[in-house]
């Protein structure tokens, strides 16, 4: 098992290019959560991500001959982006095998940083396979993201950042999804506390490693399908199994819903872009998955920021509905004149802002002479949202 002296070394290694992010008071969350929660930022890391810790640490402990010939590595996003700056750091060379759905936004962050990018494979694993084929060809030395003692090493520095900024802590909530972050924070926390709790957080839709942590075994799943594309890997690692069985104490998961609600919480509230395997831990807080830490100090790893924007653009728009504050709405008017004019006066008369209207008059289930109306609308909540119907239906626009 992983060395607590690695851990620190690693921390040695890295202090001159990682951040100590910060570990902030989340006092809405705490009162939501009915717990004292701090909020570990990595999301504020350079590359947007923790994994520069990891990434970094493995490429300084290569020796000289291995990073002449290179590094290649596999990621959907966060780890890549960690490969390729800590290999311009040392000025050599990084090819980062992507899969062919990794968001736009990632493949450019790693050409940012001069590394080469190949899109191979539907998923994190098949990016993986061919990877390892790839390096063996043209003897380029493979950094794993999680399966390697340095990379897990650099991970666990975390938990040294936030065990000297928080004092009687009595959690650790930490995203999991291949184990290397858990698996370097849980080993430091209980090197030194043995009493703080070390929970980890996974995606549903990756369910691999909770059903390996739960059977105590690896076992594999047959496909993944999860916002969280950072957390969303199909095989357990044996290796880092049995770091979290060793040193873990709990494994939940939460579902895309709990994860999209978590992601526009922290934007509104704490204004914090964080990506959907960073919120799995807030999320797990927000949809009381954790009743056992009520009136405890807790920490909650937000472990990357690198958010696709078109996805956001989707959560943003599906709370918006959800909460109350945008509504739908279609009606069938007598198409004449004076009829849209009065049904949108009745909306100004509720405070309701109109954003998008749309008039069609050809449905072939629309009787001749009948025209449907779809308003999108901004709205003030529920009761707001009632309202307008009740009046709507009172005026014969609606059916009861």
């Amino acid at each position: 098992m992983l060395d607590i002296k690695k851990i620190y070394e690693a921390r040695e290694r890295i202090k001159d290019v990682v951040v100590n992010t910060p570990l902030s008071f989340a006092p809405l969350l705490s009162q939501i959560s009915t717990c004292e929660v701090y909020l570990k930022k990595e999301n504020l890391q350079i590359t947007g991500a923790f994994k520069i810790r990891g990434a970094y640490n493995k490429i300084a402990s290569l020796k000289e001959e291995q990073r002449a010939c290179g590094v290649v590595a596999a990621s959907a996003g966060n780890h890549a982006q960690g490969v390729a700056l800590s290999a311009s750091k040392f000025d050599i060379k990084a090819v980062i095998i992507m899969p062919e759905s990794t968001p736009l936004t990632k493949v450019n962050g790693v050409k940012h940083y001069g590394a080469e990018v190949i899109l191979a494979g539907s998923n994190y694993d098949e990016a993986y396979a061919y990877a390892l084929e790839y390096g063996d060809k043209h003897s380029l030395t493979f950094v794993h993201p999680f399966e390697d003692e340095e990379v897990i090493a650099g991970q666990g520095t975390l938990a040294l950042d936030i065990l000297d900024s928080c004092e009687n802590l009595d959690a650790v909530l930490i995203p999991a999804g291949g184990g290397g972050l858990i698996s370097g924070m849980a080993t430091a926390i209980k090197s030194l506390n043995p009493k703080i709790k070390v929970i980890g957080v996974g995606a549903s839709g990756a369910p691999a490693l909770k059903n390996s942590f739960d059977l105590k075994h690896a076992v594999h799943s047959d496909s993944v399908r999860t916002i969280a594309d950072g957390i969303a890997v199909r095989d357990t690692s044996e290796i880092t199994l049995a770091h979290m069985l060793e040193n873990v104490d709990e494994f939940i998961s939460v579902d895309d819903e709990e994860i999209a609600s978590a992601i526009l919480f922290l934007l509104e509230k704490q204004k914090l872009v964080v990506e959907g395997a960073g919120a799995v831990g807030v999320a797990a807080l927000l949809h009381s998955k954790l009743n056992s830490l009520k009136n405890k100090k807790v920490a909650v790893v937000l472990s990357g920021g690198n958010m696709d924007v078109t996805l956001l653009s989707v959560i943003i728009e599906k709370g918006l509905l959800k909460s109350g504050r945008k509504m739908k709405l279609t009606v069938t008017l007598v198409d004449k004149p004076g009829s849209l004019n009065r049904f949108t006066e009745i909306l100004q008369e509720l405070n309701a802002n109109i954003v998008h209207i749309s008039y069609d008059r050809t449905s072939v289930s629309l009787d001749y002479g009948d025209a449907n109306v779809t308003v999108h609308m901004e709205t003030k909540g529920e009761v707001h949202q009632n309202e307008i119907r009740d009046i709507l239906t009172n005026e014969g626009y609606l059916r009861d």
